[in-house]
């Protein structure tokens, strides 16, 4: 299996870079049959539908990365030693793996469980199918996004990754007050310039959808890796509310697609216009 799509020249023609981890859809009939649970179970993982917000702007010609591969499969925002020990078998002696509140919750490199779901796979992963699927799939992904970073700043002086990600609909902060429709997220600032965010957030509210600011979501392992501020390469998460572009089921595309789509086009055109070096190129100096 191809790790991704990839849309948009090598050279970007602009400064930014989109990244859609979480689409795949593509599910091997040996991932559905190691699986104790319905393939509708896994699906639950997915950041369902979300590489059709982009296509608007593949048609735009800006360098896009969509992954093939589903998340149950593999996570692409997670370190590739992220791993949860008892899900594994075979790991070298070698080998040290990471843990993290996310891989305790279920969701590592290789997801364990979900609500509803507490075991998804009928028996430990060999570590030689684990190394599979990090060579084949992981490690692409993240060299094609490093690749088209640094063409990116080569040509226009800095580049900006933008991670595109759904979530389910976040409750209201307090009574009488509105949720976030988006969450932006760069790890608390260590990811990329502050103005972005805020510019992110003020193209939003423009059209009428609230943003918030690392809360509940700061962004994971992908903008992590990508986001060097100080050397003018940035890397910002969107978050954005299921309900805004799929059905009342939150299964299939709905009413408001061509909406979101607009408010993220929007945001991008921003971003694209920006100039985010700040405070980092001068405390480099």
């Amino acid at each position: 299996m191809l790790a991704y799509d990839r849309f948009g020249p090598d050279i970007p023609d602009m400064p930014i870079i989109l990244s859609v981890p979480h689409a795949g859809r593509l599910y091997d009939p040996a991932l559905l049959a190691q699986a104790r649970v319905r393939p509708e179970m896994l699906r639950r993982l997915e950041d369902r539908w979300s590489d059709l917000l982009v296509h608007p702007l593949i048609a735009a010609g800006f360098s896009v990365l969509v992954a093939r591969a589903p998340r149950a499969c593999i996570d692409l925002n997670r370190h590739e030693r992220e791993i949860d020990p008892a899900m594994v078998t075979g790991v070298p002696h070698a080998i040290a793996l990471q843990s993290s509140q996310k891989l305790r919750g279920g969701l590592g490199l290789l997801p364990r469980r979900i609500v509803g779901a507490p075991e998804l796979w009928r028996g430990p992963i060999p570590w030689d199918e684990v190394q599979r699927r990090v060579e084949g799939l992981h490690r692409p992904y993240h060299a094609a996004v490093a690749r088209l970073m640094t063409a990116a700043r080569q040509v226009h002086g800095h580049a900006i990754l933008i991670d595109l990600h759904s979530m389910p609909p976040l409750p209201p902060p307090g009574a009488g007050q509105r949720a976030p429709g988006l969450v932006l997220g760069d790890r608390f600032g260590r990811s990329a310039s502050p103005r972005l965010l805020a510019l992110a957030a003020d193209v939003a509210a423009g059209h009428g959808v609230l943003a918030a600011q690392n809360h509940p979501y700061a962004g994971d392992h992908l903008i992590e890796r990508h986001g060097r501020p100080e050397r003018d390469m940035h890397a910002v998460q969107l978050e954005i509310d299921r309900a805004l572009y799929l059905d009342a089921a939150l299964d299939q595309p709905g009413p408001g697609l061509a909406r979101t789509r607009v408010l993220v086009a929007g945001i991008v055109q921003a971003l694209a216009n920006e100039l985010p070096r700040t405070g980092y190129a001068q405390a480099a100096e």
